[in-house]
């Protein structure tokens, strides 16, 4: 794979040895803020989706006006389409382009009509209801449940035979559509705001004072438009498409002119029988073009709903990451740190398990993000390698790109990230398709991920979740081997095998961390990645695990990556520390030797910010500098 060239705003290269010149980069684009940030983002599907939805509209609002009478009977019908007649005339001679025209207009009223009042109950229903909870709550959900189980198409019959024909219009149809349609997506609003009222700003509000209509008009509301959005463009979709089946089928707005209608009345005219598809073909390209461009819309709403689903630009090398000679500092005050080889002194004693050289992981977002610069790292067998470094400085993106978990619009620009297996042979994990990544992850590399305690399925047993993953890798086990197996490992972790069959809220936090690492042993993996797997529990507890991972390493002989931002916990825990910064290893070596001689600028901070336990109030461990400037490479 090619080299990367650097991205916009990216520090030029210096020479090994010295500090790179720092050039004052552009400033990025600025971010939307406010309404224009629930906007969704330009597309080529946004863009046609448009176009198609505002041509539409455009001729229903103004093609009444430039065409003729829709009810006008002329002499000759079924003549095909010509200067005069643009698309033909009906069996009855009228013009099918004003009737299209009319028509349009008919059913886009059908449809923003049932979009705004089907939108506006399911929000009053469905909002206010799951904010409020309780009786009311119980009354709203009980009402949607209702409205979920009674069919639109008997209902509109029932109608049909109360109000005659002539008094039947696009209304009336608009009204029923409306009352049935608004209970599914009352259900999902009702769901979001459950989830929505116990988020920590919302509570912020009630303990300040916050009337409850202000809560849901500027707290939770805003939160829900994309949702609502979306809802809205479906209800407009399901209404126009509904009108139209219900006229087809002699159910409709018998006095209105709407897509339905004019597809209901071809048919009574026999416009199949005839091949006079200039009537018939119209009005239904109409519908499915209408439809068309707002399922487009509605895709872009999507990603605003969930970014994942944004495909990432394609972009030219001048977006890709910049290589970075490890030998190169890094900022104004890296040149001080030596170039990284402890990682090669393990590779020298050829008892490597994993090598990662070079890799480059770029966010391909508006604004690239270069997440992980030209990282290279050396895993030995039976090693603890601690990687270090403040929130957001790239480690997890670099564990998620080692066990290839990355999602778009994360991707692996460059570099090589290869496992030695404890027969001899090599794997290019970069390079390994689906099936057979699926068979190397938990096999020989698992991992252990971030906030691990509640990575358990809450309505799931233990026993289930262990045996799930022998039952995927070792199908040929019997149900008594595979629950000895999930015993044994329980055992390894000291958790009583008798809770095998609890399910996760029967168990502590430190128990379930613990059984979240005995998963991760199931398979006897060569390699074990750990992301923060302490977070969240208290010291006393966190001791433990730590004096369990240490023990299990020492029996079992796998390799440890352990990822946290405690240097300290690493300096007890790890054999080498590799300490990241902004996405580049600025630091590689022994942990006895960064704690006793640590080279760069940022490692000498963080181990000068330990507060002392013996020495006056506000004194440190140690001297040094106490903060780095700017020019030196912090984040700004």
């Amino acid at each position: 794979m090619t080299n990367p060239s650097p991205l916009a705003g990216s520090p030029d290269q210096g020479t090994p040895g010295q500090a790179a010149p720092v050039k004052s980069a552009p400033p990025p684009p600025a971010r939307e803020s406010g309404m224009r940030a629930l906007l969704p983002s330009w597309s080529p599907k946004l863009g046609i989706g448009l176009a198609l939805v505002l041509g539409i509209v455009l001729f229903g609002a103004l093609g009444p006006m430039l065409v003729g009478d829709p009810d006008a009977i002329n002499s000759i019908g079924m003549t095909e389409p010509s200067g005069e007649y643009w698309l033909g005339t009906t069996q009855t001679g009228q013009d099918v382009l004003a009737q299209l025209a009319h028509a349009v207009r008919g059913s886009l009223m059908v449809g923003l009509v049932v979009g705004i009042l089907a939108t506006v109950l399911s929000a009053l229903f469905g909002i206010i209801g799951g904010y409020a909870g309780g009786a009311v709550d119980e009354g709203f959900s009980l009402l949607s449940n209702v409205m979920l189980v009674i069919p639109g198409l008997p209902l509109v019959i029932v109608i049909a035979g109360f109000v005659p024909a002539q008094d039947r219009g696009w209304w009336t149809v608009a009204l029923v559509l409306a009352i049935t349609g608004w209970a599914a997506s009352a259900r999902v609003l009702r769901a979001q705001t459950l989830s929505l009222r116990n988020r920590d700003y919302v509570a912020a509000a009630r303990v300040a004072g916050e009337k409850r209509w202000r809560i849901i008009t500027v707290e939770i509301l805003p939160n829900l438009l994309p949702l609502l959005a979306s809802q809205f463009v479906f209800a407009v979709i399901a209404a126009i498409l509904a009108e139209a089946g219900l006229s087809f089928l002699g159910l409709g707005a018998a006095n209105s002119h709407t897509l339905g209608t004019m597809l209901y009345y071809a048919q009574n005219g026999f416009a199949l029988q005839y091949e006079a598809w200039w009537w018939f073909g119209p009005p239904g390209l109409m519908i499915a073009l209408f439809g068309c461009g707002l399922s487009l819309i509605n895709f872009s709403i999507d990603e605003i709903i969930n970014p994942k689903l944004r495909m990432p630009k394609a972009t030219g090398k001048a977006d890709a990451p910049p290589p970075v000679t490890p030998a190169a500092p890094v900022g104004g005050a890296a040149a001080e740190a030596p170039p990284a080889v402890a990682g090669d002194q393990a590779a020298e004693r050829g008892n490597a398990v994993l090598t990662v050289r070079g890799l480059n992981v770029v966010y391909r977002t508006d604004n690239p993000v270069h997440a992980v610069k030209d990282v290279s790292i050396t895993l030995g067998r039976g090693e603890i390698l601690g990687l270090a470094g403040e929130s957001g400085c790239g480690k997890t993106t670099l564990a998620y790109a080692v066990n290839r978990l990355h999602r778009p619009p994360a991707e692996v620009s460059s570099g090589s990230v290869v496992f030695h297996d404890r027969d001899g042979g090599d794997i290019d994990l970069l390079a390994l398709d689906a099936e057979e990544l699926r068979r190397f992850r938990w096999a020989k590399l698992s991992m252990v991920f971030q906030g691990a305690m509640n990575s358990l399925n809450p309505v799931i047993s233990i026993h289930e979740q262990l045996d799930d993953v022998l039952l995927t890798h070792k199908p040929d086990m019997s149900k008594e081997e595979r629950r000895a197996r999930c015993e044994e490992v329980l055992r390894l972790v000291r958790v009583d095998p008798a809770r095998l069959d609890s399910f996760p809220h029967e168990l502590s936090g430190g128990m379930r961390q613990r059984v979240m690492i005995a998963m991760a042993m199931l398979l006897d993996p060569q390699v074990m990645i750990m992301d923060e797997p302490t977070t969240a529990l208290d010291v006393v507890v966190q001791r433990g695990i730590l004096q369990e991972i240490i023990r299990l390493r020492d029996e079992l002989g796998f390799a440890v990556i352990f990822i946290t931002h405690d240097l300290p916990m690493l300096l007890e825990l790890s054999d080498r520390i590799a300490v990241m910064r902004a996405g580049e290893v600025v630091e590689y070596a022994p942990a006895r030797e960064i704690y006793e001689r640590p080279k760069h600028p940022y490692t000498r901070q963080l181990l000068g910010s330990f507060p002392s336990l013996t020495g006056e109030r506000g004194a440190f461990i140690r001297t040094g500098e106490s903060s780095l400037t700017k020019n030196e490479g912090a984040p700004q």
